[in-house]
């Protein structure tokens, strides 16, 4: 269920996000109001009569300016109530083709299956949760990536819901990564402590205790008849502000060999940062991180969210000569318990030789 402080923001955003709407409106009401003011002291008024008409319509005026701005302010209230109510878990799955040119004829029409941003701190639904895992798990997926997230701070948060996440397995591995907010930086502070660092290794056994194999600046190998593809794992590595724990030249160590290599790396950011300028052997990293904002459009020819002032890529593929990237919005939610338009995505790749 939805906890207090949850409940509290929630009320706080939409109370102060329609105030927002209607402001302007009481603004346009006041600046009217006052040039009427100023029109009838300027000039002599000839009888009682035209004085009270004026101001009859003034307040009419007024009314019809007051509504106008509820009306404009109800809009985004119901939408974002909506987004709580329908949006949170309205799981929704991508299917994608992964062109690669140097995919091994053996992992012609293998799929992955991406999710990413769990954030299971914020869940109030189990039911909700373990239909959209059931979801993934119907696709059959050969191997399954995540892509950082799983709390919003703390270790504690999984609790209840780790039975449903360790049902998450593919015959090839799930593979994961850390996201920015698994190393506790938001709840202790960016400095180390005792108490960090135990957090830190109770989230890294978590995902052990998944069967989940945690890529920390390291790499394993996919094996399909005889063939292998590279599977690399970074820790987090966000552009600006964000710390970087990532080490590439560790992860990417001793895969030089492999035909294809896919990368596993949280924030999108890092892919314009680093992968493209250092990295050209990366043929596909996949990412998380952005949410899409948990608001926003996505349709086939068109997306807008506003993260997109903030991330250039922040939903879906991308691609820069001969490297790509994917941005999954992710399956869970912060902050605001909902999604409006961005719904929780899961993805499902097929890879495919060309």
């Amino acid at each position: 269920r939805l906890t207090l402080r949850a409940i509290i923001l929630v009320a706080f955003f939409l109370t102060a996000l329609s105030k927002i709407f209607l402001l302007p409106f009481i603004l346009i009401d006041d600046i009217r109001r006052g040039l009427i003011w100023i029109r009838n002291k300027s000039f002599t008024k000839k009888s009682a009569d035209p004085e009270q008409k004026a101001e009859s319509e003034t307040i009419s005026r007024s009314d019809f300016i007051i509504k106008a701005g509820m009306a404009a302010a109800a809009i985004p209230l119901a939408s974002l109530t909506y987004g709580i109510v329908s949006g949170a878990y309205d799981y929704q799955v991508n299917r994608r083709k992964l062109y690669l040119p140097n995919l091994p004829k053996a992992f012609d029409g293998i799929t992955i299956g991406q999710i990413s941003d769990i954030h299971s701190g914020s869940f109030y639904n189990k039911t909700a949760v373990s239909g959209g895992v059931e979801m993934l798990l119907a696709e059959k997926p050969d191997a399954i990536f995540f892509t950082g997230d799983i709390v919003n701070s703390l270790a504690s948060e999984i609790k209840d819901y780790q039975d449903i996440f360790s049902k998450v397995k593919a015959p090839l591995g799930v593979f994961s990564t850390l996201g920015n907010h698994d190393y506790g930086d938001y709840y202790f502070g960016k400095e180390p402590s005792a108490a960090k660092s135990r957090n830190l290794a109770e989230i890294k056994n978590i995902h052990k205790n998944l069967n989940w194999d945690l890529l920390l600046n390291e790499n394993r190998r996919l094996k399909v008849d005889g063939e292998e593809i590279a599977v690399i794992g970074i820790e987090n590595w966000g552009a600006g502000r964000f710390l970087k724990y990532g080490r590439m030249e560790l992860a990417v160590k001793g895969t030089d060999d492999a035909p294809v290599k896919l990368l596993l790396s949280h924030d999108p950011s890092h892919w314009r940062a680093q992968v493209l300028t250092d990295y050209p052997q990366i043929d596909v990293m996949f990412s998380g991180h952005t949410h899409g904002m948990q608001f926003g459009v996505i349709t086939p020819n068109f997306q807008w969210s506003p993260i997109e002032y903030i991330y250039k890529e922040w939903a879906g593929f991308y691609r820069e000569k001969h490297q790509q990237l994917y941005v999954n919005v992710g399956y869970g939610f912060l902050g605001y318990p909902g999604r409006v338009g961005i719904l929780p995505e899961i993805t499902i790749f097929e890879l495919k030789r060309g």
